[in-house]
């Protein structure tokens, strides 16, 4: 003999059984401010005793039209989030803006490649706008959240996307570092960087690949220790830059063993990242 699992219960018939309105009960749980303290623990009270969770979020979705979430597009592998301090940072600051905005981060880890999928991943996340972070000129993920019609808002890169941006002058933020190895004396002097072509480059990048790099972070910072170099008398074509598609301790590493054993006549490493500067200690 087959047990019935016992009938779900639902706003309209907990709203029948109280004798008010479904507006009500649904204003118990989204804008208690409309009812009054009495009201709204009576409604409460009832719905715990009768095992009613609160109104069904995919009905109220396709009531308000509303998702009640914020999708953050992350074009990372997910556990690189959770390791790159920056990334960390980032979606510290995210969680700390959305507290007690009644809305949820839905995150959505594209990974550094797989651009073909980019439209059916971003056309099925149930969000109500987008937080693009740090991807390149034209990504493919970030051509398909334009798509959706919806409010989407890029930080870090790119900066010429046409869209709302958060952000800083990588290139003048940069300029300190470089400037400090000139004072110092360095005159030889190489530099390591992340991802700087959409495309996967692992290696060396020439001056002619450096002026065509479409991450603009990056670029921007190479680009303005380029600048302090030349003012200081070195030819920024001559200065030697390593450049890694994967921003992680081994890779890292790897990046300062090519440079340091390519170039041993250096006296100086500028970092782009902490990560790079970590690699070359090591």
């Amino acid at each position: 003999m087959v047990k019935r699992s016992p009938t779900r219960k639902t706003l309209a018939s907990l709203a029948a059984e109280l004798g008010v309105s479904r507006t009500t009960v649904s204003n118990a749980y989204s804008r208690p401010d409309q009812l009054s303290a009495a009201t709204r623990e009576r409604i409460l009270a009832a719905a715990k005793a009768r095992g009613y969770p609160g109104p069904d979020p995919t009905a109220r979705s396709l009531r308000t039209r509303r998702a009640g979430a914020v999708g953050v597009l992350l074009t990372e592998h997910l556990s690189y989030a959770f390791e790159d301090m920056a990334s960390v940072d980032f979606l510290a600051g995210m969680a700390e803006a959305s507290a007690g905005a009644q809305s949820m981060l839905t995150l959505i880890p594209a990974g550094p490649e797989g651009e073909a999928e980019a439209t059916s991943l971003v056309g099925s996340a149930a969000v109500d706008g987008f937080v693009v972070y740090s991807v390149a000129a034209g990504d493919a993920y970030l051509e398909a959240a334009r798509g959706r019609g919806l409010p989407v808002v890029v930080c870090d890169q790119p900066t010429d996307s046409g869209l709302p941006f958060v952000g800083i002058d990588d290139r003048a933020a940069i300029a300190p570092a470089a400037r400090a190895l000139v004072e110092a004396g360095h005159r030889k002097i190489g530099v390591l960087a992340i991802r700087l072509k959409r495309e996967r480059h692992d290696g060396p990048i020439s001056w002619e690949e450096l002026q065509e790099a479409d991450m603009h972070v990056q670029h921007a910072r190479v680009m303005g220790a380029m600048d302090v170099f030349a003012q200081a008398g070195i030819a920024p074509e001559t200065v030697p830059v390593v450049t890694q598609h994967i921003n992680d301790a081994q890779t890292t590493r790897a990046a300062a063993q090519l440079l340091l054993d390519a170039h041993p006549d250096l006296t100086a490493v500028l970092c782009t990242t902490d990560s790079m500067a970590l690699g070359v200690m090591t």
